[in-house]
């Protein structure tokens, strides 16, 4: 479906919905009041609560549902109170809500647990709000110890994806923009899931799934676990990330954005870009990009000796080889969303539709790479430096479609859909002026396009069967793709300009057979996945015991595809045509016929592998208070784990790797509540990192000229995690918070990425260490500074450290290493997070200024004797401000990136990888009628 269709089906559902709405100018005087009910202790639902108007003619009830959520309707315009009873709490009536003529307001209730019999209490609507804000604060009543960015927060910050928006959370890092790590773990050690789903990456070498394929239009918050409790998979130790899509409104909404910006690096600056086909736009490219009918018939190019064979394959590749030289355009974004509730068959039918697009250019500017190798005394020496830019056109667009009813007071059902797909497409041009091999100057040009989508459905329930029994089921499919098709890479020989050091004239290397390779990559993976949980509560509902028991299964197929074809010369061409430029060079002009110029060949590198993984897992926890004060969690999850991978190289040569884990996972976590508004948290556990599938295939891949190889390791074994966790927590408000966190995790046969001591070709594998310590402390402020002035009441500070260590012992592996106790690749010794929020008293205006620096970490562990290959630190400043234009119309004013620090990869003295992205600028409205 084109965007286009895309979009009108959006707009003729929000339009259909508005006007399906049964007797709208009957209600017209008649105005509804919708909420939830929750208890004012832990911020939880309360389902079967009776809520009624007080004082009309005729009675007007309702019974709050499953999740608390309740409607009054047909209410007299004006002000109204709202009586809320329940057995086992203290019953409320909230005065002073102003309902409005033909409108919706939107009013939430906390209930108090009454341990004696107490009279009815009566609160004022204001007041209220104020109470149930504290009440449902997901980080102060959550049972582990989390950090959440909410929508609010996101929608405050000029952060366009849900990559972006993380990155503020204490202890978060985000790698190559996409790619999160937590508390100075590698990604490995992360988990991501959506809606509490897990999320198959779409990455060939990655566990955690990319975060820039979220829009943060379709996002109503993002909640960080850092510690473990057994109702949740155990594959996880930094992190287990949650993306939670937004929940449909109280009241019918429509909204519509739109937006452009520009990049100061990119923007109507002549930069190199790669060609695009008529559906880039889309990210539906990869079908124009496709390997060719001849090879996909026979990929391993068996019986093509012949010259008419060898052309009719070589004139099979799309000729496109170069970077184009152009002027960047501007970015630009849309979104349209229109939710609500109604009724539909009888039933209140909760309902969201959102969509949002984005289409933005950057480049990668003086764009630098090389690599080091030991010189006299093993002192790292620069090799093999280019120097050139990466011009990339990126888009990012989705959407989901939320639906939600209930049944009666004590059953709920959703289900939530999510489709997302980005696309990015990449030129690069870079020149060396002496290749380490070769010892001449040589150009290369790259042409990368990468294609990724999301998809992910799933229908979950609850049932409160009476007060004491609770029973929730889900089941989801999710589909996720990543297709990298028709990949170009060219190398020609350079003459320079003594002065300049810019080629005066090229030439193709045909004689290497690196000299014009082709590259086909495609990924896809299939997940079914199904839990079904029971919990009980023992002795006074008012302070009662939870036993909750239950299961989860999941059964994953991924299908992972390489090919590498490499086009070189069988016999010699005059000098002037190897200058000419490459799509000149295979236009059909020296492959027609039985002319014998070129030979096409498949390279070693690459080949194809397939991954079968079935997990089963049961888990037992146990929640009670204790004296009051101290709430414990204990529990145990069993997982069963069963990893089968076929892989298969280029050549033909097949393998198997079926490794069988049986795992006990235990967990304790403790909150003990030291006043109204402080908690001291305590948590214990042990968690897993398995090997990904693409770790486990022995296949080599490679880049050309100048980059490292990689190889799978089919003997790796996954990693056990010991974490205990020690955090105080101080909530002076409903919106300020104080903490201190120490952390401390065990690591047996941690994964880690080293080089492999291997002469010759650098070869990067996988191996299991012998063991590691990581440990740290996090702190975090958010403030209002109306206390230190009443004229600063409207700015709120807040930030976030965290300083951390980590230690490895490698052991005797096949590794070649630098140091045997060196920190953990990823680990950073320190984040930081700060920011300053400016808010009306009306709230329609409010600034935003955001910092973020994460201290310098491995990336490869480096091949002795040189040293480790480290990302330097980043200094990056956000701004964004957010004012009203037309009622009913706002603005939004964005700036990323001001101090466009530079993306710096060292090895010792040698600069391994160099590039500024430059700033960028955005301007949006936002109409919500």
């Amino acid at each position: 479906m084109t965007l286009v269709r895309w979009v009108r089906l959006l707009a003729v559902a929000g339009l259909a919905a508005i006007l399906a709405r049964p007797g709208a100018a009957q209600e017209a005087q008649a105005g509804r009041i919708v909420g939830r009910v929750v208890e004012a202790a832990q911020g939880a639902p309360v389902a079967g609560a009776q809520v009624e108007v007080v004082g009309t003619a005729t009675p007007i009830t309702a019974t709050s549902a499953l999740d608390g959520r309740f409607t009054l309707a047909g209410i007299p315009a004006g002000p109204a109170s709202v009586r809320v009873r329940m057995i086992g709490f203290q019953p409320k009536v909230v005065s002073g809500i102003d309902v409005p003529a033909g409108g919706t307001v939107q009013q939430d209730v906390s209930l108090t647990a009454e341990v004696v019999q107490l009279a009815e209490i009566e609160v004022t609507a204001e007041s209220e709000r104020g109470s149930v804000a504290r009440a449902l604060d997901e980080q102060r009543n959550a049972v582990a110890i989390v950090n959440s960015v909410s929508r609010e927060q996101i929608a405050r910050s000029p952060d366009g994806d849900a990559a972006a928006a993380i990155q503020r959370v204490s202890g978060v890092t985000v790698q190559d923009g996409r790619y999160v790590a937590v508390r100075g773990l590698g990604d490995r050690y992360t988990q991501a899931s959506l809606n509490g789903a897990r999320i198959p990456s779409p990455e060939p070498e990655k566990k955690v799934v990319p975060l820039d394929l979220f829009p943060a239009a379709l996002i109503e918050g993002i909640t960080t676990s850092k510690t473990y409790t057994v109702d949740r998979p155990g594959d996880y130790s930094g992190a287990e990330v949650n993306i939670k899509t937004r929940e449909f409104p109280a009241r019918r909404t429509l909204t519509m954005s739109v937006g452009s910006g520009f990049n100061t690096r990119s923007t109507a600056i002549e930069s190199s870009f790669a060609p695009a086909t008529g559906i880039d736009w889309l990210a539906f490219g990869s079908s124009r990009r496709e390997l060719p009918a001849p090879i996909a018939a026979n990929p391993t190019l068996a019986g093509v000796n012949t010259p008419e064979a060898t052309n009719e394959v070589v004139n099979s590749f799309r000729d496109v080889w170069s970077a184009r030289e152009r002027k960047g355009s501007p970015s630009g974004s849309f979104g349209l969303s229109v939710g609500g509730t109604d009724r539909l068959f009888g039933k209140e039918l909760g309902y969201l539709l959102s969509g949002s697009y984005s289409y933005a250019q950057e480049v990668k500017d003086n764009q630098v790479r090389a690599l080091a190798l030991a010189g006299a005394g093993g002192a790292p020496t620069e090799i093999d430096r280019y120097e050139g830019e990466t011009g990339r056109a990126t888009v990012l667009w989705g959407g989901i479609a939320n639906l939600s009813t209930t049944f009666g007071a004590h059953t709920k059902l959703s289900w939530n859909n999510t489709y997302n797909r980005t696309m990015d497409n990449d030129g690069r041009l870079e020149l060396t002026q002496r290749s380490e091999n070769l010892g001449i100057p040589l150009q290369i040009q790259r042409l990368r396009y990468v294609e990724r989508n999301v998809l992910s459905t799933r229908l979950s329930a609850a049932h409160q069967l009476a007060r004491r029994h609770r029973v929730e089921w889900a089941a989801g499919y999710s589909d996720v793709a990543r297709k990298e098709p028709d990949r170009s890479e060219i190398v020609y020989t350079a003459q320079l300009d003594p002065s300049t050091g810019l080629p005066v004239t090229t030439s193709w290397l045909g004689i290497s057979n690196e000299a014009a390779v082709r590259t086909f990559a495609d990924l896809s993976e299939d997940a079914l996945d199904g839990q079904l949980s029971y919990q009980l509560l023992l002795g006074s509902l008012s302070n009662p015991w939870a036993v909750k028991i239950g299961g989860a299964y999941r059964t994953v197929e991924r299908e992972a595809d390489n090919s590498y074809y490499s086009i070189s010369l069988a016999s010699s061409l005059p000098e002037t045509a190897l200058q000419l430029a490459p799509e000149q060079l295979f236009d059909g002009r020296f492959s027609s016929g039985s002319t014998t110029a070129f030979r096409v060949v498949p390279l070693g590198q690459g080949g194809s592998y397939r991954a079968e993984d079935r997990l089963s897992a049961g888990f037992a926890m146990l929640s009670f208070p204790v004296g009051g004060r101290l709430d414990v969690t204990a529990g145990v999850r069993y997982e069963h784990s069963e990893v089968t991978v076929h892989a298969v190289s280029t050549t033909g040569a097949p393998t198997r790797t079926a490794p069988v884990y049986d795992d006990v996972l235990p967990s304790v976590q403790l909150t003990y509540r030291l006043s109204e508004s402080q908690n001291l948290r305590l948590g214990a556990s042990r968690t897993l990192s398995r090997p990904e599938y693409r770790e486990l295939a022995p296949l080599l891949f490679r880049e050309v000229i100048g980059y490292d190889n990689v190889i799978g390791n089919p003997a790796l074994r996954r990693a056990l995690v010991d974490n205990l966790d020690l955090r105080w927590e101080w909530y002076p408000s409903g919106a300020e918070i104080v903490s201190v966190s120490l952390f401390a995790k065990r690591f047996d046969d941690p994964i880690e990425r080293v080089y492999l001591a291997t002469s010759g070709t650098r070869i990067i594998s996988y191996v299991n260490a012998q063991a590691a310590n990581n440990y740290g402390i996090e702190l975090e402020l958010r403030k209002n500074l109306g206390t230190l002035a009443r004229g600063l009441l409207p700015f709120t500070l807040f930030a976030n450290t965290t300083l951390m260590r980590s230690e490895i012992d490698i052991a005797n592996s096949s590794a070649s290493i630098t140091n045997p106790q060196r920190k953990m690749v990823g680990q950073a010794p320190y984040v930081v997070n700060a920011g300053l929020t400016y808010t009306s008293g009306t709230g329609r205006w409010s600034a935003t200024a955001l910092y973020n620096v994460t201290g310098p970490r491995i990336t490869e562990a480096g091949e002795i004797p040189l040293p480790d290959v480290e990302e330097r630190p980043r200094h990056v400043l956000d701004f964004s401000l957010r004012f009203p234009v037309f009622p009913g119309i706002s603005g939004r004013l964005d700036a990323k990136n001001l101090v466009d620090s530079p993306y710096r990869l060292v090895q010792g003295p040698v600069l391994r990888e160099y590039y500024k992205a430059g700033r960028t600028f955005g301007l949006g409205f936002t109409w919500q009628p």
